[in-house]
């Protein structure tokens, strides 16, 4: 399978944002497909209500399919996707979530968004790692720019690691401005590429993205 994984450091980092920025550029120059198999705090047939990260995904990306495909599982209670199925009185399995990330993506790049982060439970018995881990697909580490930045950019590489994963890249997501040096602060510690990310640089930074993806 030829596809990143997107995770976040933290909740909250904007990683759907980060995702949905590499798709609408990616999309346009190849074959690609996103999923995100499992989303909580959300309804499954009331789209006024539903998947909110998986609809801005989809809406992003060239290749359209349904949300049904991109986004199978659905719960309600927002908490971590293994509480939130077991709340929901249906066990979700890592089996399931590899299934739902490969189907009909034959022949495409594919990106995964996660839910939470890497150590996140997200089926039962397993993590964000696991599902990553099962895809063979390298991670981008979205983390928020601010304060306390370096530590969990550096605690997530070191998680993928322990778990064997590769780290594509980290992304430090600027939601608000700064004069913070997180980016050399985190490049002193690790052999990983940190790319910057905000709202107005995005075309910036999916150049720099295309190129790592290209070059990995």
């Amino acid at each position: 399978m030829k596809g990143v994984f997107v995770t976040g450091s933290n909740t909250g980092v904007g990683k759907t944002t980060v995702a949905v920025e590499i798709v609408r550029f990616l999309s346009q120059k190849q074959n690609l497909k996103v999923r995100k198999p499992v989303e909580t705090g959300c309804s499954y047939g009331d789209t006024a209500k539903g998947p909110k990260d998986a609809i801005l995904l989809s809406g992003a990306c060239v290749q359209k399919e349904p949300l049904s495909v991109v986004c199978p599982y659905r719960f309600e209670l927002e908490a971590s996707a293994e509480s939130a199925s077991n709340d929901a009185g249906e066990a979700l399995s890592l089996e399931g979530l590899v299934k739902a990330c490969q189907e009909n993506t034959k022949g495409s790049f594919v990106l995964v968004e996660g839910a939470g982060g890497l150590y996140s439970p997200i089926a039962k018995k397993a993590l964000n790692s696991d599902l990553a881990a099962s895809l063979g697909l390298p991670l981008v580490i979205v983390t928020e720019d601010k304060l306390g930045a370096i530590s969990q950019a550096l605690l997530t590489i070191a998680a993928a690691e322990k778990s064997k994963l590769s780290v594509l890249c980290v992304v430090l997501n600027q939601i608000s401005k700064n004069s913070l040096s997180n980016r050399d602060a985190i490049c002193a510690y690790t052999k990983t590429p940190v790319i910057s990310f905000s709202v107005d640089g995005a075309k910036e930074f999916c150049l720099e993205f295309e190129k790592l993806v290209k070059d990995s």
